[in-house]
């Protein structure tokens, strides 16, 4: 009997997972059954925009953490898949830092391309993934929404590829509940226009805060207040722009900071990181990464498995 493969995410974790198949099955290896399942109702993951904030039409936590005028933060050069490259894709050369619409066309023109679309099902989230010790093989419970209907199938391997940018690490601070203005996670960012004419306080010094916050000035903010908890970003902002150490309450509309200032602010933009969520996973399944990018057994692309 052929083995099975379940995918979970047709995002570019997921579909070079499915690209690496479809290269083996092209060059005449016997490659198992392989079904992916997307929550979405289309390919790209993160990079498949929405507007939409807190809850999807399905009543399920919103995946992406997309915003409107996102532009990576690494050059294309170093995101291209190796068999299909941005210049192949779109007919002549093209800037190495684009916006999120040309990077998802060229996720979706590849995934096209290579013909996948086959393996996956769309508008599929997987609720629960068990491994039984009898008979060695995983089972895999998803909902198709489309026809509303729960169901079961066996696996012999499972690939998660469900990836780490969906669920918002959110702290609080004192006064947060008694705050007037807007309180938002960058997973909840969508248009700096909001923000036009108002005092910004974004907490956090990493990628996202330095894009959202150059976002907000570009559009209008009135003045933009960055807090770290360890060390500033260290450019020199505009004369609207300050960074201070880390919030420690709001009074009102008044944010304090720990080395004694002060700030008027109309919205706080918390800027502070992803959780690591493997929700179908059962206990005894549950991948330990420790809210890393990496795992800690990694030394100059060499790893160490423990026994």
């Amino acid at each position: 009997m052929k083995s099975r493969v379940a995918v979970i995410g047709a995002g570019p974790s997921g579909l070079a997972q499915l690209r690496a198949f479809k290269s083996a099955a092209d060059k005449g290896a016997d490659i198992p059954e392989i079904v992916c399942f997307e929550k979405q109702s289309d390919w790209g993951g993160l990079w498949n925009y929405t507007w939409r904030t807190g809850l999807d039409e399905h009543g399920d936590p919103v995946h992406g953490s997309m915003y409107r005028y996102l532009w990576s933060n690494g050059p294309k050069e170093c995101l291209e898949f190796a068999d299909y490259t941005f210049e192949e894709h779109f007919g002549r050369p093209i800037g190495s830092y684009p916006p999120r619409a040309v990077l998802w066309d060229y996720i979706k023109g590849r995934v096209e391309k290579s013909g996948l679309r086959k393996w996956v099902r769309f508008n599929s989230p997987v609720r629960m993934v068990t491994f039984s010790d009898e008979t060695k093989k995983f089972t895999v419970t998803a909902h198709d929404r489309t026809n509303d209907v729960t169901y079961s199938e066996e696996f012999d391997n499972v690939v998660v590829a469900s990836g780490h940018f969906s669920v918002p690490n959110v702290p609080y601070f004192e006064g947060f509940s008694t705050f007037n203005g807007r309180i938002l996670h960058s997973h909840d960012f969508r248009d700096a226009m909001e923000f036009k004419g108002k005092d910004i306080l974004i907490i956090g010094r990493s990628y996202s805060a330095e894009d959202i916050g150059s976002q907000c000035y570009k559009y209008g903010a009135k003045s933009i207040t960055s807090s770290y908890r360890s060390k500033p970003m260290g450019f020199k902002w505009p004369e609207n722009w300050q960074e201070v150490p880390l919030l420690q309450k709001v009074v009102g509309k008044t944010a304090h900071f720990k080395d004694g200032t002060t700030r008027d602010v109309d919205a706080i933009i918390l800027c502070t990181g992803y959780l690591h969520s493997f929700p179908f996973l059962t206990d005894d399944l549950k991948l330990k990464t420790a809210n890393r990018m990496w795992p800690l057994d990694l030394y100059e692309g060499v790893v160490w498995e423990k026994n």
